[in-house]
């Protein structure tokens, strides 16, 4: 808590003068906000590397032995499942609903199979719910 209290007002301020810069020399600003996020990204890689070479602690040792090995796995699975249904959902969505309404103003008799088309599109989100299901059944 401590920590966004002093990162706010310091974040807020960084915003703030990079605007200023932005309207000043825009080149520059965006040559720094590259850098910025180049630096960002290799120090994430850093981390990430320290955190898979890192060894264990003993709590987390007796905490997985105990616990089922495969349990986390099955829930980025069943997250997965989730998001990349309820994406693919969306996407096909987008496209067959505007398709239906394009239909639908030239022929309004059409409202049915347009509709039908896009439950279709939805029932692929309703997939990705089941399997996310199953997978937390067998965690």
């Amino acid at each position: 808590m401590f920590a966004w209290l002093i990162g706010l007002p310091v974040l807020g301020g960084i915003s703030a003068l990079g605007a200023i810069v932005l309207r000043h020399r825009p080149r520059s600003f965006l040559k720094i906000v590259k850098f910025a996020n180049l630096a960002l990204l290799v120090g994430t890689g850093v981390l990430v590397i320290l955190a898979m070479l890192a060894e264990p602690s003993s709590a987390a040792t007796t905490a997985a032995s105990s616990a089922n090995s495969y349990a986390g796995q099955a829930l980025i699975g069943a997250a997965i499942a989730v998001a990349g249904s309820s994406i693919g959902a969306g996407i096909s969505v987008a496209y067959t609903g505007s398709a239906a309404i394009a239909a639908m103003s030239e022929r309004p008799e059409l409202f049915g199979r347009a509709m039908v088309i896009v439950g279709l599109a939805e029932g692929i989100a309703i997939y990705g719910l089941v399997v996310a299901i199953i997978l937390i059944g067998k965690a």
